[in-house]
């Protein structure tokens, strides 16, 4: 089912067994931020980036070694080079996406993101060192950022699909089937927001964060969060502008975001957290938000 029908979806979602596969990654990957500078074609949409003069590509790098070193201890975590000519690349998960045995390639809406595409290291790393099949999507028309616009619960196999000039409904539909996921609900964003993980996240399939000034319809925002009471966590507009949304479980106990994010936390999201089953854990990386992305951007997940 792919659908904008709330009570549908709502309907065959209460009804899933929590058996679809592992709610947690079995590794992750990154792309290091080499040559990390503000890419304009992305900040037409990209609310979230700071001007060209606030970024620091030393400190940038700087935080995301010390992010491969956090995440390691979680989960075997690799790091790819990045590339000068692809600014962006630092935000991986948006161009790959991985389901047991296959990957898939997503199709940005700009070219500078369309490079990255093209990687042919990574692209072989899953090919030939791991032996996946490829579903690739990067050379069709419709725009479909992957888990950058849908955010999965990877227990139940459901989808979360927010619109935008970064994925639209055809676009939505490809992921879908690539992803092969059960049910996935489509919806608006607001007018403001470019990325359905900025204002989302599902945690190990059992949590989620939610920030309500994200979605175009407040009925979304009460479906999700009922769809995962009591641990449907809504955050405050301080939260959202903090990057609390953009937070991830690599580990069935553990919740991932950045210092900036976990500083902001109200001590009632915290003992949400904590209630879910949660520990918090963070990392500094308040250069690498200058690019209008955090935590679960950097963070690209093999299962």
């Amino acid at each position: 089912m792919i659908t904008r029908d709330i009570q549908a979806f709502l309907r065959l979602a209460n009804s899933l067994a929590p058996d679809f596969g592992p709610p947690t990654a079995r590794a992750a990957f990154l792309v290091a931020p080499d040559g990390f500078t503000r890419a304009e074609q992305s900040a037409r949409d990209n609310l979230y980036m700071a001007d060209a003069g606030e970024y620091d590509a030393d400190r940038a790098s700087e935080e995301h070694r010390e992010l491969h070193r956090a995440l390691a201890a979680d989960l075997p975590t690799i790091c790819f080079a990045g590339n000068p000519d692809t600014p962006d690349a630092v935000y991986p998960n948006n161009v790959f996406a991985t389901v047991p045995g296959r990957t898939i390639i997503g199709r940005m809406r700009h070219p500078v993101r369309q490079r990255e595409a093209l990687r042919a290291d990574i692209r072989g790393f899953f090919r030939d060192t791991l032996g996946y099949g490829e579903i690739d999507l990067s050379t069709q028309e419709h725009p479909c950022e992957l888990t950058g616009a849908v955010v999965i619960d990877r227990a139940r196999g459901l989808g979360f699909c927010g619109l935008s000039g970064r994925c639209d409904e055809e676009g939505a539909v490809l992921v879908h089937e690539a992803l092969g996921l059960r049910a996935t609900l489509i919806f608006d964003l607001a007018s403001d927001e470019y990325h359905t993980n900025l204002v989302l996240a599902v945690l190990a399939g059992r949590a989620a964060l939610i920030c309500p000034d994200g979605f175009a319809q407040p009925e979304v925002v009460d479906a999700i969060a009922a769809l995962y009471a009591p641990h449907g966590i809504v955050l405050s507009p301080a939260e959202h502008a903090a990057f609390v949304g953009n937070a991830i479980s690599l580990s069935p106990h553990k919740v991932w975001m950045s210092t900036l994010a976990h500083r902001s936390l109200a001590p009632t999201t915290l003992a949400a957290l904590e209630s879910a089953g949660f520990e918090v854990g963070s990392v500094g990386l308040a250069a690498i938000e200058a690019g209008g992305g955090s935590l679960r951007c950097c963070v690209g997940e093999i299962f």
